[in-house]
């Protein structure tokens, strides 16, 4: 499986948890587009049985108001225009996003304290929420290395 299907499946797995249970996560994707999507549908997603949507990451991500899946696209493209190529994720890259991303949510959970405003803590857990999904991605980078240096 490829990095990018890795770190994609690792952003649509922190979304659906951030629901709380499949069926949310299903009636959220029905909700915004009159789909028919049920619990046994997005758990064989998330076991890699059956592929994500473009209409089910819109619909969680517009639901949660984070655009992990968006921002990953966006990262693979510019970097695919600027090598003529789709890269592979590095390290380097990972541990900057991880290293922004802890970074806006230290900032935001300092500015939620000092303003006491449920917009500020609801922006605070966000930022959290991205921090975590950037440690997933690399963490789940680096675990498919190790799984391809145990193969050879």
């Amino acid at each position: 499986m490829s990095e990018f299907k890795l770190i994609l499946a690792a952003h649509m797995r922190s979304m659906v948890a951030r629901f709380g249970c499949l069926d949310a996560a299903a009636e959220t994707i029905n909700a915004r587009f009159g789909a028919s999507v049920s619990k046994g549908t997005i758990s064989r997603k998330l076991s890699g049985s059956l592929d994500w949507s473009v209409l089910d990451v819109a619909a969680m991500e517009a639901a949660l108001g984070a655009y992990p899946v968006t921002r990953l696209m966006d990262q693979v493209r510019v970097q695919a225009a600027i090598s003529g190529t789709i890269p592979n994720t590095s390290s380097i890259a990972q541990a900057a996003s991880i290293s922004r991303e802890s970074g806006e949510a230290v900032a935001s959970i300092l500015a939620a304290e000092q303003s006491n405003c449920a917009g500020d803590i609801v922006q605070a857990i966000k930022e959290i929420d991205d921090a975590l999904a950037a440690m997933t991605a690399s963490r789940a980078a680096l675990v498919s290395i190790l799984e391809r240096a145990s193969r050879a």
